[in-house]
């Protein structure tokens, strides 16, 4: 009997605010801050996971990642690998993501920042078909391993297994997008988190933190991006 095939995903649809900020249609909000994707990466989940300090002078690192969305987090993390001197042999990075985009819309996503553009055409030669399931690109001849796991993240999320070095909550806002902040996920963050892994997140929703606490993580807020006063960092006990 043949394998089944793989399940076709509802992918997401590139559309645009009044003022250029991509917003999804299927949840009603955006997918990065206006005040810019690359800087809001930076801050929130490189500086608040201790990135890139962290993996300097190291074999490897992992990073999970709970939304891959237009990409911008792992292109600013390759960037700041990429550019480190002293980073460490190999960038383990895995991302959840629902509804993925085509590689042409990723190509109109990111013309506006041009310090990712050689990466952004890299990714996108190697983009794979928009199924379920996981699919592998080897970057940087190894040195960057990006696995993108595509469908339902309360699905996904508990087949994986290793040790996490670096959570990115970066889902859309618990208000809309509730599934992926659940106290179930955040379980299952815990289960995959490896010895002092940390978290950072945009998200200081009290839902949030309750469950995250629960799981084992030890949460903070500190300053947020641009125009939001705070955003959150945690470490697993």
């Amino acid at each position: 009997m043949p394998p089944p095939l793989p399940l076709p995903l509802l992918s997401a649809r590139l559309s645009l605010a009044p003022d250029g900020t991509p917003v999804s249609d299927i949840y009603g909000d955006i997918y990065h801050s206006a005040a810019g994707g690359h800087a809001q990466a930076l801050h929130v989940f490189l500086a608040g996971n201790g990135l890139p300090e962290r993996w300097r002078g190291g074999d490897s690192l992992v990073i999970l990642e709970t939304g891959f969305g237009l990409g911008v987090n792992f292109l600013a993390t390759w960037l700041a690998w990429r550019n480190d001197a002293r980073r460490c042999r190999t960038l383990r990075f895995i991302s959840l993501e629902k509804h993925p985009f085509a590689a042409d819309d990723l190509a109109i996503a990111h013309a506006i920042w041009p310090e990712f553009a050689e990466l952004s055409a890299l990714l996108r030669t190697r983009w794979p078909k928009l199924v379920a399931g996981e699919h592998r690109i080897e970057l940087e001849g190894g040195g960057i391993d990006l696995r993108l796991v595509f469908g339902d993240a309360t699905e996904t999320l508990p087949r994986l297994d290793g040790a996490v070095d670096a959570f990115y909550l970066d889902g859309f806002s618990p208000a809309k997008n509730p599934d992926l902040w659940s106290p179930a996920i955040c379980q299952n963050l815990a289960r995959l988190a490896g010895p002092n892994a940390t978290l950072a997140t945009w998200s200081v929703a009290g839902g949030v933190r309750r469950a995250l606490s629960a799981a084992g993580f030890a949460v903070e807020k500190r300053t947020g991006f641009a125009g939001k006063r705070q955003m959150l960092v945690g470490r697993h006990a």
